[in-house]
């Protein structure tokens, strides 16, 4: 992953060793933005498996996780259920979605990344203290992004978020033990 250099901007903004939990969008997040629509209406996406990998990895690490998503289509929840994670879906308002997550889990903002790729996920990503961007987003996500994945949405991004986050907090756990 690219660390976009700070700005002040984000110069508050906490490393990845402090990300205590994530929200995601889905589309262009968990899928490569495609659909495949059949003839009767249908629709299918394309998802990469060593994301939900790296979602069991995140959930052994103890860091909760939500699915915000504008779509309603029912790939989001069917997705989210078999990698056994809460989901919204059919939200044109993402933000007081995340904003009442982190009360009930009790995490602060600051504390929370969201990994978006587009313009309605902007709101959440401006909120959080780790905006975070596949590496194909929309222009727009990749501005407010303080990390940007070398790897695109549907196609490892978030592996390689949470290989960075667990190794972050594995070196920084080390870090302390050491005199």
């Amino acid at each position: 992953m690219a660390r976009k250099p700070w700005s002040r901007k984000t110069a508050k903004r906490l490393g990845l060793s402090d990300v205590r939990a994530i929200a995601f969008d889905f589309d262009g997040v968990f899928t490569d933005n495609r659909v495949l629509v059949s003839q009767s209406g249908e629709e299918y996406v394309f998802c990469d498996r060593s994301d939900g990998m790296g979602i069991g990895l995140l959930r052994s690490a103890g860091i909760p996780m939500i699915i915000i998503s504008k779509e309603p289509n029912p790939v989001v929840s069917a997705r989210a259920r078999k990698l056994r994670l809460e989901v919204v879906q059919g939200c044109d308002d993402k933000l007081p979605v995340l904003r009442e997550w982190l009360a009930r889990i009790n995490v602060a903002a600051e504390y929370c990344a969201y990994l978006g790729n587009d313009i309605n996920d902007i709101e959440c990503m401006s909120y959080v203290g780790t905006p975070i961007a596949p590496a194909d987003a929309h222009p727009s996500a990749l501005e407010c992004a303080a990390v940007v994945t070398k790897s695109k949405g549907g196609r490892g991004a978030i592996r390689e978020v949470a290989d960075e986050i667990t190794g972050a907090r594995t070196l920084k756990s080390g870090r302390k033990g050491r005199s």
